[in-house]
């Protein structure tokens, strides 16, 4: 399925059914008085956050939604039919602003949540509810309240409990093809992740959470190089990091630098984002030449106060001890974003 994280919709909600004018004409019944009904509510236009979704795709094949009006009333004091409200679908993470003043009107950060977007107009009233002592024939009703209609911006960011983050071809689509049911595609070349994709892990400990692969970030990419720009929102909903790093000596820049590389385009970024939880991840240790630059990668980032572990995500050497960190780690970072 193609993965969407941003549309525009257009959203009305129903019309309000018109009120009756009406007046009882029924045999031996002199003077029969007013019996119009009342117009039914136009239906309402709710957003649903559904957990089975993850892609705004739909809204990228339907930009309209528009509710259903309510019945007129009618004779006898018959009230119209109220319309059915209409439910708009959103993955779980979405964020609704008004396209026109980019104020955010809600933000759909707990599955199964709803909101009424846009309220249906009410009905009118029948010429009934007119009926005074003076006025006991009433010819006049109240039409239908119009429905609302809105531009809507939708924006996705994607709800996990961990975010992947690393240069191109660090090892993050391997990684969580190992220990998740998500199957990314994987090749020795940058860029094979196009866009985030999520897998729900269950942690050696008996924990389950839900981790991001993020696609490959490269330096100015807060500033719109490669597509790391396109999908850095998508971290932003995370409780903790896994900084990933090929310590290859073979490569050029040096893994430290690799390292500074996407630390700094964190913090330009965001400040919080940059100090969110982070545990950063040696990969690649099944290549024999990685053993001793490993060591002194190890040793700088120790430094800098953080937590490190070394994997291999192909022979799976050091990922049990990693999930064990991931779980302790989420238990102390309090509440998702």
């Amino acid at each position: 399925m193609k993965f969407v994280d941003q549309a525009k919709i257009k959203v009305i909600s129903g019309k309000g059914g018109n009120g009756c004018i009406s007046f009882r004409r029924e045999a031996y019944v002199p003077r029969g008085g007013p019996d119009g009904g009342d117009g039914g509510k136009g239906a309402d236009v709710i957003i649903y956050a559904d957990e089975s979704l993850n892609t705004l795709l739909d809204c990228q094949y339907q930009q309209l939604y528009r509710g259903r009006h309510g019945s007129d009333g009618k004779g006898k004091n018959q009230t119209g039919r109220s319309a059915e409200d209409l439910i708009i679908k959103l993955p779980p993470g979405t964020q609704i602003f008004d396209a026109n003043t980019d104020e955010l009107i809600v933000d759909l950060d707990e599955p199964n949540s709803s909101v009424i977007i846009a309220k249906g107009g009410r009905g009118g009233q029948g010429n009934t509810k007119f009926a005074t002592a003076r006025t006991q024939a009433p010819r006049r009703a109240q039409p239908g309240e119009p429905g609302q209609e809105l531009d809507l911006r939708l924006e996705l960011k994607l709800i996990a409990d961990v975010g992947l983050v690393g240069l191109p071809n660090s090892g993050k689509s391997t990684l969580i093809s190992r220990v998740s049911n998500a199957r990314p595609k994987i090749a020795d070349y940058p860029f094979t992740t196009k866009v985030p994709g999520l897998g729900l892990v269950r942690g050696p400990d008996g924990r389950d959470f839900v981790m991001a692969d993020i696609p490959g970030l490269i330096e100015g990419a807060h500033d719109g190089a490669g597509m790391g720009d396109l999908f850095l929102r998508h971290i932003e909903r995370t409780r903790i990091l896994l900084h990933l790093i090929d310590p290859s000596p073979l490569d050029e820049p040096s893994a430290i630098e690799r390292f500074k590389v996407i630390m700094s385009e964190l913090a330009s970024y965001s400040y919080e984002v940059s100090h969110r939880p982070m545990i950063v991840v040696i990969t690649k240790m099944d290549i024999p030449e990685n053993k001793s630059a490993a060591e002194e990668l190890s040793k700088f980032i120790e430094e800098q106060g953080l937590p490190v572990k070394r994997i291999s995500a192909i022979s799976g050497e050091g990922v049990r001890e990693l999930l064990f960190e991931v779980s302790r780690t989420l238990q102390t970072s309090g509440a998702k974003k």
